[in-house]
């Protein structure tokens, strides 16, 4: 397994990503995944593996990985602002769809949470995202009160300049602009997998049974008895999803 460090440019920003290759042997172009993760729940853990493990998972099955920080996050530079995330997979989809090594016709994307939400929106819009599996996925955004999320964005180092946002009202749409339940039909008729736990505590289970019923052909929801927001760091979840990604997308 190769690993290369990836900086891309992106509103003037810098988006940090590693890009997982496997390793001599391995047939190119490999079937592709770029995983998109989450809102941070706090300030970064330093030495957290995370996801870095699970790139490295998915690579040992013969899979090319990209896994990168949305702005405001990690490495990256800006803010965070769920907009300017749909901007941020989209620079990175146009990056994968440059190298040799990646498999344009097999580019599954696989979101987390937010990173979820983000990856319904721009698959429904770019037909590059050959499937898409989401884990914890809400269906849409609400916010009565935005002050005390940018306070806590603010807290834990996603919100990092003063004056941001410029404009709270036209920064909450964003959210809710790209709200799944909107989008999740015009995945169709790319494969899209649901996996939730029957425990999140985040996002409550009715909210994936929601953008089931909404989602076109073919579709498949699995919920994960007794698993809860995280499911990165659930075994049985990310053994679901390896064994999907191999079934659809690896020959």
């Amino acid at each position: 397994m190769n690993v290369k460090a990836v900086n891309l440019q992106v509103d003037d920003l810098k988006i940090a990503g590693q890009l997982y290759l496997p390793g001599e042997g391995a047939q190119i172009p490999h079937p592709t995944v770029c995983v998109c993760h989450g809102i941070p729940a706090g300030i970064p853990v330093p030495g957290d593996r995370g996801y870095p493990l699970l790139a490295e998972r998915i690579c040992h099955q013969g899979f090319a990985v990209f896994i990168f920080n949305f702005r405001g996050t990690g490495a990256s530079g800006g803010n965070l602002d769920l907009l300017g995330w749909t901007r941020d997979l989209k620079a990175v989809i146009d990056y994968l769809c440059t190298l040799p090594e990646v498999d344009g016709s097999r580019l599954s994307l696989l979101g987390f949470s937010a990173g979820a939400a983000v990856s319904v929106f721009v698959a429904s819009k770019d037909k590059r995202a050959s499937s898409v599996i989401t884990c914890a996925c809400p269906a849409e955004f609400k916010m009565d009160d935005p002050l005390p999320t940018i306070e806590r964005f603010r807290s834990i180092g996603a919100i990092r300049d003063k004056d941001f946002p410029p404009a709270v009202e036209e920064w909450i749409n964003g959210f809710r602009m790209v709200s799944p339940i909107k989008y999740v039909a015009g995945i169709a008729p790319r494969p899209l997998l649901l996996v939730h736990g029957n425990r999140d505590e985040t996002v409550d289970i009715s909210q994936a049974y929601k953008l089931y019923a909404r989602a076109g052909e073919p579709k498949e929801i699995i919920v994960v008895d007794g698993a809860e927001h995280r499911l990165r760091q659930n075994d049985r979840a990310m053994a679901i999803v390896m064994d999907w990604l191999k079934f659809r997308c690896s020959n």
